[in-house]
């Protein structure tokens, strides 16, 4: 059995890649080829840009892929959403379509576009949002560089992709509402989803990736601690549920072993130190399965 999988190809891949090597598997893309390759011999990939991902994955030309939700709606495409993913390019947090106009712009609103101009790539959303709202305006396809396209006078306004909205405000622009918000997901061709091997396959690649997303942040730290310290220890420690404590073979004491976020180590261990723990090792983490 092989598993056709698009990977997407721009301002994912790098991330991508990332956390498919935390989730186990390394993949080594080459600057020349569209075809990773990979340590895993059921799996075939393909780089492919996240805007035709999801049209290619409901024509069956590949079994799964990563993309976005803007470019599932944006496409209309008739497919399986296996996974949502919360990462992006650079955090592990949703992305927002959103309407700008220039700072200086009498436009306050949606209903002030009206028989205005509006570039963007994501076309047909944008057509749905302006339907909803009761506006006609022209809406373009951009092919980049949309921001200097309102700013010298082109455009109207623009809807383009932000995570923070520095770019946005770096080029003098001002939001003036969201169009959507987006994550990142995992999707399959429906009769792939129907084949039980392949189906299987796409289901661990989920199971992993999102452990690798869960670890993100996320350090081991162990300890051993005497009975009479165990307490005292126990309340110091912060924890996704709870600690793991473990007998050891020397009477009296124990092995203490948590998950923790990272940014809350360098202050607990000098507490736990002086509250009697010793032996402290902090671990990196790949993946967190609950």
């Amino acid at each position: 059995m092989i598993l056709k999988l698009g990977i997407p190809k721009g301002s994912l891949q790098e991330s991508t890649v990332r956390l498919f090597a935390k989730a186990g598997y390394k993949i080594n893309v080459s600057q020349r080829s569209y075809f990773p390759t990979v340590d895993d011999a059921e799996l075939k990939l393909t780089l492919l840009r996240a805007q035709e991902m999801s049209k290619y994955v409901a024509m069956g030309v590949l079994d799964c892929g990563i993309t976005g939700e803007d470019w599932i709606r944006e496409n209309s495409s008739d497919v399986v959403r296996v996974a949502e993913f919360l990462y992006s390019k650079q955090s592990l947090n949703s992305v927002r379509w959103v309407l700008a106009v220039p700072e200086d712009a009498k436009i306050k609103s949606v209903k002030d576009l009206k028989s205005k101009r509006i570039a963007t790539e994501l076309v047909n959303v944008t057509k749905e949002y302006l339907k909803k709202n009761k506006v006609t305006a022209d809406v373009e396809f951009s092919w980049g560089a949309t921001e200097a396209k309102v700013n010298s006078g082109l455009v109207d306004a623009i809807v383009e992709l932000t995570e923070t909205g520095s770019s946005l405000r770096a080029n003098k622009l001002r939001i003036i509402d969201e169009i959507c918000k987006s994550t990142t997901q995992l999707i399959a061709n429906k009769n792939a989803w129907k084949d039980k091997n392949k189906r299987e396959k796409i289901e661990n690649i989920a199971l992993l990736i999102k452990g690798a997303i869960e670890s993100e942040g996320k350090v081991g730290l162990k300890m051993n601690v005497e009975k009479k310290n165990l307490n005292i220890v126990l309340g110091i420690l912060p924890a996704m549920k709870k600690p793991t404590i473990a007998s050891l073979s020397q009477p009296g004491w124990y092995d203490v072993d948590t998950i923790l976020d990272e940014v809350k180590v360098r202050d607990l261990i000098p507490k736990l130190k002086k509250a009697g723990a010793e032996g402290i090792v902090e671990y990196p983490l790949n993946k967190v399965i609950d």
